[in-house]
């Protein structure tokens, strides 16, 4: 038998054959992630008469070309996680770290866990759709919060106040009160340069116009947070209008792009199975049904409640040591963090909304915190409680 070790980096990999007692075939050596050093690769590996099995760390998306490479042509490949094996180097006393040492290191791996290496089975292209899909939303998630503080920040210098009246948060990016608003008055002098009477009548048209609710109460409102508040920003400045208006168009620019990929996440999971049943779980949403769907991905790939479950790091390894047993475990945290994410909204929304129908997960919410338990350490529970009922009921469709 033979292991071959991958040491993956960015654009090029380091390869090393090793055979059982550490004794090493081919020295360790560079291959370029491009077609021809790849086929000369599977090529190297179909020579050998002898079993081979190729062992990689999952490295984000740098080990994508190779592992699809070698997959084409039948080879096996074994993915290890990299804390797996990062622990499984710790165990040498004198350390190093170079790509040609790691890569001896990942195949003295294969040869000591030769019977236990699972080959990789790609994901549904689906599946693997919707979640590069959902790490896109997060990343562009993140950048939302940043540009509305940065826009917070300058309408409070510019018209401070006036997000208490007008924040109105809508899925649809044309339909935001307050930035309709900053791209119309984008300072109090706007304001204060009329009088209240014709500003109520600008206002109200303006409303009407934009599709929003007319209110000459909240008009003289706006009016009087002008005429009594203190801008800090002056709209004199030359930058001042370019600022306010650019965090707004970035703002708009954010909402848009996230309402696209959440529509498309949609269309892609309304053609899965798991759809009507996931969607139907109360706490599940438009927007964090499909999310939900693109984390856990193909339920089919776990063997049992317990294994989703320690995929999102929700379960709490057991401690015990002679006659002491301890009791107060904490989540372990290996595994999906967006899983986790995903999950606590759902529990949190469900928690909002109190549910008549399916209530096994909102009745056990209530019963660890009639317990005393913290509300975070309830609602933590009660996620294990629903991803035990996700699986079973995913899997209950493909049997």
């Amino acid at each position: 038998m033979v292991s071959v070790g991958v040491d993956i980096s960015k654009g090029k990999s380091t390869v090393c054959f090793m055979r059982p007692y550490g004794e090493v075939l081919i020295s360790p050596y560079n291959v370029q992630h491009c077609e021809k050093d790849l086929l000369q690769l599977v090529e190297q590996i179909h020579r050998l008469n002898d079993e081979v099995r190729v062992v990689m760390e999952s490295t984000g998306a740098y080990h994508y070309p190779i592992l699809t490479s070698l997959k084409q042509h039948g080879i096996f490949v074994n993915v290890v996680n990299a804390y797996l094996m990062k622990k499984y180097a710790m165990i040498a006393i004198r350390k190093g770290k170079t790509d040609p040492l790691d890569s001896i290191k990942i195949a003295s791996y294969g040869i000591d866990y030769w019977y236990r290496l699972v080959d990789f089975e790609p994901t549904e292209e689906t599946y693997q759709e919707l979640k590069n899909l959902n790490r896109q939303y997060l990343n562009y998630l993140s950048m939302r919060v940043k540009a509305k503080q940065a826009m917070t920040n300058l309408i409070d210098q510019t018209m401070p106040g006036i997000k208490t009246v007008l924040w109105n948060r809508s899925d649809v990016p044309d339909k935001d009160k307050l930035c309709d608003f900053v791209r119309e008055c984008w300072h109090y002098d706007n304001v204060t340069c009329m009088p209240e009477c014709d500003f109520i009548e600008r206002c109200n048209s303006w409303a009407k116009g934009k599709g929003y609710r007319t209110s000459i109460q909240k008009a003289k409102t706006i009016y009087a947070l002008a005429v009594n508040g203190i801008p800090t920003m002056p709209s004199k400045m030359s930058s001042t209008k370019m600022l306010v208006l650019e965090s707004v168009r970035v703002l708009h620019m954010i909402d848009k792009t996230l309402v696209s990929i959440l529509a498309q996440m949609r269309d892609l999971a309304s053609g899965l199975k798991e759809y009507d049943v996931v969607m139907a779980m109360p706490g599940v949403g438009n927007i964090l049904g499909p999310r939900l769907i693109a984390e856990i991905g193909d339920a089919r790939r776990f063997h049992s409640g317990n294994a989703l479950v320690a995929y999102a790091g929700l379960d709490a390894p057991p401690f015990q040591s002679g006659t002491f047993t301890g009791t107060n475990r904490h989540i372990s945290k290996r595994g999906s963090s967006s899983l986790r994410k995903t999950g606590y909204e759902v529990i949190r929304f469900l928690k909002c909304v109190k549910p008549t129908k399916n209530t096994a997960v909102y009745d056990f919410l209530l019963k660890k915190e009639a317990e005393g338990k913290p509300s975070r350490v309830a609602k933590i529970a009660a996620l294990n409680k629903f991803l035990r009922i996700y699986y079973a009921r995913v899997k209950e469709l493909y049997r």
